[in-house]
């Protein structure tokens, strides 16, 4: 008897019908022979109407009753889900995040996980029980209710997919799969058979939304297939894997992009060994994830920096820059919104130099100005004007022969 973990998002439970098939997914499952645990999303937008509450009460809501407040949401599905199996003659439990053994570390809002007690999850399921867990959600080791922030469910399946030793774990979601761009900006974007950990890795961190960077590296640390499929389609998915076994004959796998990106540049800093060290910390100490860097040296030896930051931490990030200016001694920062953050991914470029001037000139034939550039192992990101996104990420798709039509004629080559 195999033990299966699978995990359904908010649109998946979004009203008692959709919890109606939900549970009916479960019971075909468990009459396969399988022990199912099913993670499940709050119902919908009920986190936002949460969120929305809380702000009608408080401007700076204490982040300990925010993650009391916010917990709920998931707890409402939980119960529904095994109202509805009960209705279908399945005995099933819910489960909280805590009563599921998740410990986590004291951070509100954002929390990892660092420990899971499998015992009372097991102990339902020999009883041959569906058990509903409570995704987003723990405890720490001071007693308090934690949340695990955005992508929290995804982590909290993969967590119990490791702890439990599960065959698979199945994030099912409202699109069929992973596909090589998102396909509600570019038409020709088609559904991966597989992908490998690292470029999912990749893609998520770049902005692909299907998965949760942090769900993917669970799943890679602890060798834990990761299955994204629909919820409303039983159609075969996209399976997350080591090795990926199909499409080995194509250089760049996908692609992702996001928008809301601003450019800081701070003019002029002393030429010291510690002066990157010094500006980074500053930022990292308030939360403030740097991504694309760029230190240029002026012909007098003073330091130029610019980096990219999302837009939303603007405002922050530049309180920060002169409340410490007279420490840091720089001349002027200026910064650029209105960007974009465009990125193709695959493992082949390990081994095929050239790839990233195929990128900037299909870019330059397009007329798109490339601001920064990022590089990584299997990763290439240039920031180009937002309004440049979408054109942008149509042109490159094309360029490394993604979409279907392309795909067939390098394998045809290569036959």
């Amino acid at each position: 008897m195999a033990t299966v973990v699978q995990k359904f998002g908010g649109t998946s439970v979004g009203d008692t019908a959709k919890i109606k098939r939900v549970a009916e997914r479960i019971k075909r499952r468990m009459e396969a022979g399988d022990q199912v645990v099913t993670v499940v999303s709050a119902m919908g937008k009920s986190t936002d109407k949460l969120v929305d509450l809380a702000n009608d009460i408080t401007d700076d809501p204490d982040p300990r009753e925010m993650d009391m407040l916010l917990t709920t949401g998931e707890q409402v599905t939980i119960s529904l889900v095994v109202m509805a199996l009960n209705e279908l003659n399945v005995e099933a439990v819910s489960l909280t995040g805590w009563q599921a053994g998740i410990q986590t570390e004291c951070t509100h809002g954002d929390a990892r996980i660092t420990d899971i007690d499998k015992s009372a999850v097991q102990d339902y399921l020999d009883e041959g029980k569906a058990v509903l867990v409570a995704g987003f959600q723990g405890i720490s080791d001071e007693g308090n209710i934690t949340t695990l922030g955005r992508g929290g469910s995804d982590t909290t399946a993969v967590a119990l997919a490791a702890a439990l030793g599960a065959e698979s774990c199945s994030i099912f979601t409202d699109v069929t799969g992973v596909f090589t761009a998102d396909p509600r900006y570019v038409k020709q974007a088609r559904q991966m058979p597989s992908i490998s950990y690292d470029e999912m890795l990749e893609l998520a961190n770049l902005g692909a939304g299907v998965l949760h960077p942090r769900a993917v590296e669970f799943a890679k640390n602890y060798s834990v297939p990761l299955i994204v499929a629909s919820s409303m389609e039983e159609v075969e998915g996209t399976l997350v894997e080591e090795e990926p076994s199909m499409e080995k004959n194509l250089v760049v796998r996908g692609l992702a992009f996001e928008k809301d990106i601003t450019k800081i540049s701070i003019e002029r800093l002393p030429n010291q060994y510690d002066t990157m060290a010094v500006i980074f910390k500053l930022l990292a100490n308030e939360g403030i994830n740097v991504d694309l860097i760029i230190q240029q040296t002026t012909s007098d030896h003073a330091l130029n920096v610019s980096f990219s930051v999302d837009t939303d931490k603007l405002g922050r990030a530049l309180e920060i820059l002169e409340e410490n200016k007279a420490e840091l001694c720089y001349s002027m920062v200026r910064h650029q919104s209105m960007l974009s953050k465009v990125s193709i991914v695959g493992s082949g470029m390990i081994s095929n130099p050239g790839v990233a001037a195929d990128m900037f000139e299909t870019l330059s034939e397009e007329e798109i100005e490339i601001m920064m550039v990022s590089t990584s192992e299997i990763g290439v990101s240039a920031v180009v004007p937002e309004s440049d996104m979408i054109k942008a990420a149509n042109a490159l798709h094309s360029k490394f022969k993604l979409d279907a039509e392309e795909l067939e004629k390098v394998e045809a080559l290569s036959s």
